[in-house]
């Protein structure tokens, strides 16, 4: 196994990189969930809307 500089195995760091990869895609979406969900809660609100 070949170690790079920071004491990682190259097998590890390519698993890291995937890992912040997939982190950063999950966080993404979570806040596009998260505006969704403020849209339809404000869409569904029985109450009008506040001027």
């Amino acid at each position: 196994m070949a170690v790079t500089g920071q004491g990682l195995t190259t097998a590890e760091r390519e698993r890291l990189r995937a890992l912040e990869r997939e982190n950063r895609e999950l966080r993404r979406a979570n806040e596009i969930l998260k505006a969704a969900s403020a849209f339809f809660a404000r869409e569904l609100d029985p109450r009008p809307p506040k001027r």
